[in-house]
């Protein structure tokens, strides 16, 4: 199976070719993309990528595409090339969240032991993942890790996303509603840190960098395998954040 995975999320974007093979994966190649060319690069450099890999357009099986949270214009680009490419080729869409492939591939920072609890059967430490949303704010994902009770390995889930003042999600570290922070953005680390009124045992970790396209075709090999894609006429954005447009308007009729 080739899957062709697509990030226009951010400042910067990739895309990559990922084969996968009696579910071994193996990564053909990760083109970089500029930020602010998107819409001037992505589909000549698909071309380009498939070309150098001796690969048609319609050898791919399938797509996943970054759908959010992140920049407007980008994501736009990103997921109207997608739409186009799996309705002309009748292939399947996986649409991931950058927040959630972010937090499937960090590191959990916790201590393992006993239950707080004599008779807990696990140990749930709450956390979070944040990324830098600009003007003061963040896109963030609080997720839960689950230790069962003398296990050394745990379930990672997904609790809910949504946007916050950097402020709300320092007092959420700050009055232990969440063990921990992680971040791939040095803005963010910075602010935390700085935001922060007090020693913590679990803190503000900095991640090593977030995750490119071959990352995301990889995760979305999952979802292709139970099922879960989305048609190119549903396949959306998901912003987290309204558009000047909408706040200008909101405010315009208030």
């Amino acid at each position: 199976m080739l899957v062709l995975g697509v990030d226009t999320s951010g400042k910067q974007g990739s895309i990559a070719l990922v084969e996968f093979d009696e579910g071994a994966a193996r990564t053909l190649d990760v083109i970089p993309l500029e930020g602010g060319t998107f819409s001037a690069q992505l589909v000549p450099q698909i071309a380009a990528l498939l070309q150098n890999h001796k690969r048609s357009k319609h050898q791919i099986d399938a797509f996943a595409v970054v759908s959010g949270p992140g920049s407007f214009t980008g994501l736009r680009v990103g997921l109207a090339a997608v739409k186009a490419l799996a309705e002309i080729l009748q292939k399947p869409i996986v649409a991931m969240s950058l927040l959630d492939a972010v937090g499937q591939t960090a590191p959990v920072f916790v201590a393992a032991g006993e239950p707080d609890q004599e008779h807990a059967r696990e140990q749930v430490f709450p956390y979070a993942i944040a990324l830098d949303a600009g003007r003061g704010e963040v896109f963030v994902a609080r997720r839960e890790f689950i230790l069962p009770r003398g296990a050394r390995r745990g379930r990672n889930i997904l609790v809910g996303e949504s946007l916050m003042t950097l402020g709300e999600l320092a007092m959420l570290r700050q009055t232990d509603q969440i063990d921990w922070v992680a971040t791939p953005d040095e803005a963010v680390l910075v602010a935390l840190r700085e935001q922060l009124q007090r020693p913590a045992v679990f803190g503000i970790y900095p991640l090593q960098s977030r995750p490119q396209a071959d990352t995301v075709a990889r995760l979305a090999f999952e979802k292709l395998q139970l099922g879960e894609t989305v048609s190119p006429e549903l396949l959306d954005a998901t912003y987290l954040r309204r558009s000047e447009a909408e706040i200008k308007f909101t405010e315009r009729t208030r």
